[in-house]
């Protein structure tokens, strides 16, 4: 036992003699002040459009931090001259540092420029206890896509508390659009580097020449599926206007332009003046940092015509040449339902083309009151189940976070408004015409035209069509979602959408050459003037592209929506816009309906 005492102890002080004698690293350390770590912050992943035009780009700037404990007396006033800060803020993020560690950094003043920052670095020695830490931050080449491509901020104290242990206090994460959504991917994987400081808070290089330090792994690079021009032009027609386009390549889902109006300029949210530009945009009262397409819940009026004949086909509540008398308006009781049609309908086309609201009235009531093993309010709900598989009233699944679901009443929404057993089909026969209570976002009009251009089917929405040396991210996008109508129906309902534009109301969306089936909707507004919408698809024989437009309180669908939702089509499919059709684009352009 002895002799085990005698050889613990001469393994202590051999170790101590090898630490204090022998092993130069320490002798480094003690001839430093302080051995820091830095987080070395990887470059977030590039972002490109489909056509490879970079749409997200990475730029540096710089943070400085602070260790309280080790702040000396300081000349504060040519500190905060240095910095472009007040004595105020010096002293109360300074406090606050404090309060979280004397020991721990702190984050002191973020998002200073290169430019800026190679002054105050020649002078940061003065100022024991700073020191600076570069990072890349986005730049948006183009100045668009605001609500699609998202934006970096300053992690939450949440958010630090869910990452496991990723995120400290200072670090960036991806909010909204894209960089929310794929924030995994385009962060990277942060570093690590072990400098020694001397006692003016200079670095005097790496310890032990980087033996422990750990390199950062950058964020993987993305195609987007959005065309930056089409993104651009839509934004350009919809300068002046609220609302949305939303603009699909059908036989993929992949989105070709998303437009929020009013947006801004993603860069605002950038740089050191991001917090008062974000306040800007937050107090703004046309709500700029609302995402419209894909939260905001519209009556789609006549533009849902074509999805109700579908359902109605599949059913049995009518047939390709079920006809109806209609007199200028739908009556029943002492309902009146007005329509600006008048006259025989010979069948489901003809009622599409000229928009006939006496026809979808009369025949949504026979969809939920036909089967006679069911109840209306059975009835209804399985309306509202063949709805859901055209992604009306339920989340698409599109790759952005908050997806909002629309509005589809079912059985139970009116058994609470009414009572059960206490409504009937007249009561909701607004339903008929998409108005009373369903709402659908712009992101689902444009989805069920791309599943009508598909005759079919539609695969899930999504902005990010390939990220890479990762295969797996987007497997989801690639699932077809079947719609329980036979191929048949879509033929007699498209054909009623290529008279819409041949003949009935939406003409003025005419493209020279090219074949376009598309639905006009006025969606009545309890809170002002009616909403202008317009769907469309074309080239109708191989379809391309789907899109949908809504322009609030604009008045009749062939107004506002149709002339915007052609425009984008023609710069789409032709790159460039007709001679013929000029004077529309130039309407378009210097209308301001935001009064």
């Amino acid at each position: 036992m002895q002799y085990a005492m005698i050889v613990v102890v001469f393994i202590f002080i051999a170790r101590l003699f090898y630490l204090q004698v022998i092993n130069k690293d320490y002798k480094q350390l003690a001839n430093a002040n302080v051995l820091r770590q830095v987080t070395v912050f990887p470059a977030r992943g590039l972002v490109f459009d489909r056509n490879g035009k970079l749409i997200i780009d990475n730029q540096k700037e710089y943070d400085l931090w602070v260790i309280p404990g080790q702040v000396k007396e300081l000349d504060t006033l040519g500190f905060c001259d240095l910095l472009g800060i007040t004595d105020t803020i010096f002293r109360e993020t300074l406090r606050k540092a404090s309060a979280y560690s004397r020991y721990k950094p702190s984050l002191f003043v973020k998002g200073i420029s290169v430019e800026k920052f190679a002054t105050v670095q020649e002078e940061l020695y003065l100022f024991p206890g700073f020191y600076g830490q570069v990072r890349t931050v986005r730049a948006y080449p183009y100045h668009s896509a605001a609500h699609t491509l998202g934006y970096i901020s300053e992690v939450t104290p949440k958010q630090i508390a869910q990452s496991n242990g990723y995120y400290k206090q200072g670090d960036y994460i991806g909010t909204g659009g894209i960089e929310q959504s794929y924030e995994k991917a385009l962060r990277g994987v942060k570093g690590t580097r072990f400098v020694l400081v001397d006692v003016h808070n200079r670095e005097q290089g790496s310890f032990n020449q980087g033996k422990f330090d750990t390199a950062a792994i950058p964020g993987k690079n993305m195609i987007s599926s959005i065309d930056i021009e089409l993104q651009q032009y839509g934004e350009q027609l919809m300068n002046g206007k609220v609302g949305s386009v939303v603009a699909i390549e059908p036989r993929t889902g992949e989105v070709l332009a998303m437009v929020s109006s009013p947006s801004y300029d993603p860069a605002l949210l950038t740089g050191q003046e991001r917090g008062k530009n974000f306040r800007k945009l937050l107090m703004d009262s046309l709500t700029p940092l609302f995402v419209r397409p894909i939260k905001a819940a519209y009556p789609p009026g006549s533009t849902y015509k074509p999805t109700l004949a579908l359902i109605a086909l599949e059913e049995g509540a009518i047939r390709e040449f079920t006809t109806y008398p209609c007199p200028g308006a739908y009556y029943v009781g002492s309902l009146r339902v007005g329509c600006h049609h008048s006259g025989f309908v010979p069948g489901v086309s003809n009622a599409i083309q000229h928009s006939c609201n006496s026809y979808f009235c009369n025949y949504f009531r026979r969809v939920i009151d036909h089967d006679s093993t069911l109840t209306v309010a059975q009835g209804l709900d399985k309306w509202k189940a063949m709805l859901a598989t055209f992604g009306i009233g339920v989340k698409t699944g599109i790759d952005l976070p908050n997806e909002g679901y629309g509005f589809v009443p079912g059985s139970a929404y009116y058994d609470k408004l009414y009572g059960k057993d206490r409504w009937n089909s007249v009561g909701v026969v607004s339903l008929g015409i998409g108005q009373g209570e369903l709402g659908q976002t712009p992101l689902q009009m444009a989805n069920v035209i791309a599943a009508i251009a598909n005759r079919g089917y539609w695969y899930t929405p999504h902005l990010v069509k390939k990220v890479i040396d990762d295969d797996s991210t987007l497997q989801r996008f690639f699932v077809k979602n079947q719609v329980p109508v036979d191929q048949v129906y879509f033929d007699m309902v498209i054909k009623g959408m290529e008279r819409v534009v041949e003949s009935g109301t939406g003409t003025v969306a005419q493209i020279p050459g090219v074949s376009i089936a598309g639905k006009t909707g006025t969606a009545e507004n309890p809170h002002g003037k009616d909403h202008s919408l317009f769907v469309c698809y074309a080239p109708v024989e191989d379809p391309k592209i789907a899109i949908a437009v809504i322009v609030e309180n604009a008045g009749f669908g062939s107004t506002y929506g149709a002339p915007i939702a052609s425009l984008m089509m023609e710069l789409y499919l032709n790159d460039t816009i007709s001679t013929s059709r000029k004077y529309l684009e130039e309407r378009m352009f210097n209308t301001n309906l935001i009064q």
